[in-house]
């Protein structure tokens, strides 16, 4: 016969192994109506994977096949309130979240690339790289001067790799079924701008490290950069967590702040410089010459500019540093583009950036401007330029202003390299040239010449000639104070057989009388500034026969010098 004590312990002993048997059915029960799914199916999401067990699953088996290990049952197990893991009813959900999920290989795109840019795979083959190529983990990535590559994850986060850096895709990977993506960039030289794609939501982790320091993001625009001070941190949106290998999370950095980490430490958080203002007329650029001005800014010792194809930045094609407010690009073909301008203080911080749009029309290029230069007096102007090799035409502007807003000559479908007109009034110009070509069957005008002014002058002329008979003659013009001439007499039009040339200094010119013939005198002026101006229209004059005295005066009558009667 059992103790009545013995029965009592007994008794209380299976009751208590039956409260725990139903508590832990009722709480399986309680997560099988909660997440309730067809069996061996799975509801994939952002965060994670929900697994709808089959019979005979347990929180061991789930994880030796969804996770990296079974000995992640026991996480499995806490996250879903399982206490028991061969408790499952059939069909019940078992979240999986996506940092127990395992890993597979990711890649990145080549999006955009201008220059010399070369790819070491993680089999030490070397490659040039274009538009349109895969890159994988441990590929090692290097840019030469004025070269640059962005990559794109699949994420749609972008990497940029400005000139003469270099980086190494450490990692890159994403989780099954969820492609939470796991990337981590290795920065050995140069700077790696990053616009991250938010990771809140698929749990995904970004990270760009160097010898000194490590910046983990969720989702942000930050850049990393070597100086000489050490490993700068740059925040455009977002927040980077920023720190060394002791302490990886040691400061927050929100947008608009950087810092330095050194061999010292993790620097404090820095305000970084305010975006540059680029001074105005930089948006219509006509030479091949790209010139840009940005005003001071407080602070700055530096300035960093930046030309692409895009708003964002990230298909580059030039940049340059420069501690002057001006900067100068070549070698770009025409179309519209993006300049971006950074100042950098005194810790080698890029500041926030302003970028504007500009569009680059520089061909075909006009022509160089021969004459007129600075005066003309003539009764007509003759324009002339240089010839353009590509030019079909070309098309002038004369105009009253420098600004060309009163034109009061445009002429197009010039085929010479000149062009004259005697339809302007005396006064000031400004006169330019643009060239013509056709290009994919269109006429395509380039940009006008730098304007070149002139003055309109009246031209040279010369006092009326005429024999008096006397044996001294007089010839007189019109002139300015300060004034030298150049004088001609020639006994044919062409001023190839001359009689006479002399320079003066005052507007008259006496000579003995020549024989009696034709000519043609002209003269030419030259002002106090050595502006040197057209001869005069010649003129004619006859010098006539005459009757002299025995002493070779004229022989003289009431009505004036004598002539021999003609026969």
């Amino acid at each position: 016969m059992l103790d009545r004590t013995a029965c009592n312990s007994s008794a209380k002993l299976l009751a208590n192994i039956a409260l725990i048997i139903c508590f832990l059915t009722s709480s399986a029960n309680s997560l099988a109506e909660k997440l309730k799914g067809q069996p061996g199916t799975m509801k994939i999401d952002t965060a994670g994977i929900t697994y709808f067990a089959l019979e005979r699953d347990t929180l061991t088996s789930i994880a030796k096949r969804f996770t990296t290990t079974p000995n992640n049952w026991e996480a499995l197990g806490k996250l879903n309130q399982v206490r028991n893991d061969r408790a499952i009813p059939i069909g019940s959900g078992i979240i999986i979240p996506a940092d127990l999920l395992p890993e597979e290989a990711s890649q990145a795109r080549v999006l955009a690339i201008a220059g010399n840019v070369k790819e070491i795979n993680a089999k030490g083959i070397e490659s040039s790289l274009a538009v349109g190529s895969i890159v994988y983990e441990g590929s090692q990535i290097s840019t030469d001067k004025n070269s640059f590559v962005t990559f794109g994850l699949p994420d749609d986060s972008r990497i940029s790799v400005p000139s003469n850096s270099q980086v190494n895709l450490a990692k890159l990977r994403m989780t099954q079924y969820v492609k939470s993506p796991r990337t981590q960039i290795k920065l050995v030289q140069g700077k790696v701008e990053s616009k991250v794609t938010p990771l809140s939501q698929n749990k995904g982790r970004f990270e760009v490290s160097s010898p000194l320091a490590i910046a983990g993001v969720r989702g942000t625009h930050f850049r990393v950069g070597v100086n000489e001070n050490g490993i700068a941190n740059e925040v455009l949106e977002g927040g980077v967590a920023v720190g060394n290998k002791d302490k990886p999370q040691a400061l927050v950095l929100p947008a608009g702040q950087g810092n330095i980490v050194s061999k010292a430490g993790v620097g404090k958080a820095i305000a970084l410089l305010p975006a540059p203002i680029l001074v105005d007329a930089y948006q219509l650029q006509e030479r091949p010459t790209l010139q840009f001005s940005v005003q001071a800014t407080n602070q700055a010792v530096s300035y960093h500019a930046q030309i692409s194809k895009d708003a964002e930045s990230q298909n580059l094609v030039a940049e340059a540093h420069d501690k002057n407010l001006q900067f100068k690009f070549e070698g770009l073909d025409d179309g519209n583009y993006f300049i971006r301008i950074t100042a950098i203080d005194a810790n080698g911080l890029e500041g926030m950036p302003s970028t504007h749009a500009f569009k680059l029309k520089a061909r075909p290029e006009p022509p160089f401007l021969m004459s007129p230069k600075h005066k003309v007096r003539a009764e007509s102007v003759s324009f002339n330029w240089t010839q353009s090799g590509e030019a079909k035409a070309y098309r002038l502007q004369v105009a009253s202003d420098v600004q060309f807003k009163h034109i009061v000559l445009d002429q197009s479908d010039i085929t010479a390299v000149e062009f004259s007109t005697d339809k302007l009034a005396l006064g000031s110009y400004f006169w330019r040239v643009a060239s013509i070509i056709e290009k994919n069957q269109t006429i395509d005008q380039g940009p006008f010449s730098p304007a070149q002014g002139f003055q309109l002058l009246a031209p040279q002329a010369m006092n009326e000639v005429k024999d008096t008979g006397q044996n001294q003659m007089e010839f007189t013009w019109p002139a300015e104070p300060g004034q030298s001439f150049l004088v001609q007499i020639a006994e044919d039009a062409d001023f190839k057989k001359l009689y006479l040339s002399k320079e003066l200094d005052q507007a008259n010119l006496r000579i003995p009388r020549p024989e009696a013939g034709t000519y043609y005198i002209r003269v030419r002026a030259t002002d106090p500034d050595r502006f040197v101006g057209n001869f005069s229209k010649p003129q004619k004059f006859e010098i006539f026969l005459r009757w002299t005295t025995g002493s070779g005066d004229p022989l003289d009558s009431a009505s004036g010098t004598v002539r021999p009667q003609k026969p």
